[in-house]
Formats: structure tokens, sequence, C-alpha cells
């Protein structure tokens, strides 16, 4: 049993380093010159160590304010999501009333839609509601989501109902009893939810292209996707923000990580 526990553990180090290389690799570079960059003989780590690339980056691209802009979608559309998808997972997973069956199986088959077949309706409404190149664009359409709204459901479904009957005989309102006793006990797959939809709106792309087009709106994916257009092909200084705006994500998967872990066991739990 010892060996096979030492083998497991040497297969998941083993695992583990072949994932942290490209990402080892792109911050190792992001410290590179440009002529050390592309040398005929390339080298993992730098020879010439230089922060040049972070300077130049924030100076001539004004990555602090798409930095910031990310920061603000990411954070506030998260908030927003975990508070609208623990609702309505707890309204699914303890309520019973007409069409219940029905309105999960629709949220479930909205889960196979690509983004690329809802894009233009959204779009439509957004500019409808004369929301276009702005933030809320950026945040709105996350609000809710059908993987959050199951993830909770599932979750939410592992709660006793012994525990809400008895606070609803002591007398709870409803909202008393999602606020002291569905959130606290729902704690991983909160945790769990915010990692995802964190990552979601950091890393998303496509529709940031598609909902903002004034330069200073935009997010810090789509900063460094034009910062090759507007100042030519300046890769130390991509690679350089490529490497910051992965702080954000390992920051976040750092705090939450074991309620992420608990909350992805349990959430499969019981259907």
């Amino acid at each position: 049993m010892k060996n096979k526990q030492i083998f497991l553990y040497f297969i998941a180090v083993l695992l583990t380093l072949i994932f942290l290389v490209p990402v080892i690799y792109i911050i190792a570079s992001s410290f590179k010159p440009m002529n050390e960059l592309f040398s005929a003989n390339p080298t993992f780590f730098p020879r010439e160590f230089t922060l040049d690339n972070y300077i130049k980056a924030i100076k001539r691209g004004n990555f602090l304010r798409y930095i910031f802009n990310s920061f603000f979608v990411a954070t506030t559309s998260t908030i927003i999501a975990v508070l609208i998808n623990t609702m309505s997972g707890y309204a699914l997973a303890k309520f019973r009333f007409k069409g219940d069956t029905f309105i999960i199986m629709v949220i479930l088959s909205t889960i196979m839609l690509p983004l690329e077949v809802i894009m233009v309706p959204i779009f439509s409404v957004l500019r409808a509601f004369g929301l276009y190149d702005s933030m809320w664009a950026l945040i709105v359409p996350a609000a809710a989501t059908p993987t959050g709204i199951f993830l909770m459901r599932q979750y939410l479904l592992t709660i006793p109902d012994e525990i809400i009957q008895s606070a609803r005989i002591d007398g709870a309102s409803e909202w008393r009893i999602f606020y002291s006793i569905i959130l606290p006990n729902a704690k991983p797959a909160i945790a769990t939810l915010a990692i995802f939809s964190f990552m979601w709106r950091w890393n998303d792309y496509i529709w940031p292209l598609i909902a903002i087009s004034s330069p200073e709106k935009y997010t810090i994916q789509l900063a460094i996707a034009n910062f090759t257009g507007e100042f030519g092909a300046d890769y130390s200084s991509i690679i350089a923000m490529s490497a910051i705006s992965m702080i954000p994500m390992l920051i976040v998967f750092i705090i939450f990580q074991k309620q992420f872990v608990q909350g992805t066991a349990r959430s499969g739990m019981k259907g």
C-alpha cells in the first residue's frame, strides 16, 4: 500500500510539473530582453534579467487601466452571479412547484448551447437597453449561468430538508433561512462557483470584443490582443502582460482551493 501511495504521489508531482512548465516559461520569458527572446540559442531562464518589458507595457500600453477594468468586471459579475445562482439553486433544490422539473430541464439544455449561438440575441437585448459599450455589457450577461445554477442545486440537495423545516417551525423567514442556513452550509459550492465565474470573466475575450468598442474600456485580454496592432509586434511586452494576467487567478485559486475541492466533490453526490 505504501509503494502504491508513493507511485501515485510521483505521478501527481510529474503531472503538476508538466502543466507548470509552460507557465514557468512564460514568466521567465517576461524578464528577457527582446534580442534574447528570439535568440537562435534560446534558454529557459533569462541570461540577462530585465524589468523593461513590464515598465514599457505599463507606460505605453496603459495596462494598469485594463487590469482595473478586468478586475472590476470579474469581481462585480462574480458577486452578482454567486447571489443569483445560489438563490436559483436553492429554489430548485428545496421548493416543489408546478413546472419545476421542466424549468430544470430547460436550464440543463442551455448548457449545450455554445456562446456563438446566443451572442446575437444577447447583443440585441443589451443594445436595446442602452448597455452597449459599457462595463455592464460584460457584467449583466454573466449574472446567471446554467452551469452555476446546476452546480448550486446539486450541492444544496445534500443539505437535509429537516434543518430547513425546523427553522420554519421556529418561525424563521425564507430570507433568514437562506442567509443563516443555506449560505453558511454552501460555502464550498459558493467558492467553486466564485472561482469559475472569476476565471470565465477574467479570461473572456470573444464577448468583450463584441460588446466593447472604446479602447479605454478594454479588458486585459482584449488589450493584449490589440497590443500587437497598436504598437507593432512587441512580443516581450505582450508576454509580460500575459504573465501579469495570470496573477489574479492564481491568488483566487490559492485562497479558495480547499473549498473548491470540497465543492466539486460534493456537488455531484445527489441528483
